[in-house]
């Protein structure tokens, strides 16, 4: 039961890899049709990957404490 919960937390942080690639490749694209825009797209990618960087190691390390603990 517990690889199960273990699997489900690196589910996770897999569907963060996945969705950090989605948000870099679009945010490629807005750049690519408005360069001027640059800076303000390349701040608020920065953020949200942080934001989407901390869930994935919230799994990666219950994750490990889940295999390590129990």
């Amino acid at each position: 039961m517990i690889y199960i919960g273990v699997a489900i937390c690196v589910l996770v942080c897999a569907a963060v890899g996945f969705g950090m690639t989605a948000a870099t490749g679009k945010a490629v694209e807005a750049v690519a049709r408005q360069p001027e825009a640059s800076g303000k797209i390349n701040s608020i990618l920065i953020l949200g990957l942080a934001l989407a960087e901390s869930c994935a190691i919230y799994g990666f390390v219950t994750a490990l404490i889940m295999i390590f603990t129990m």
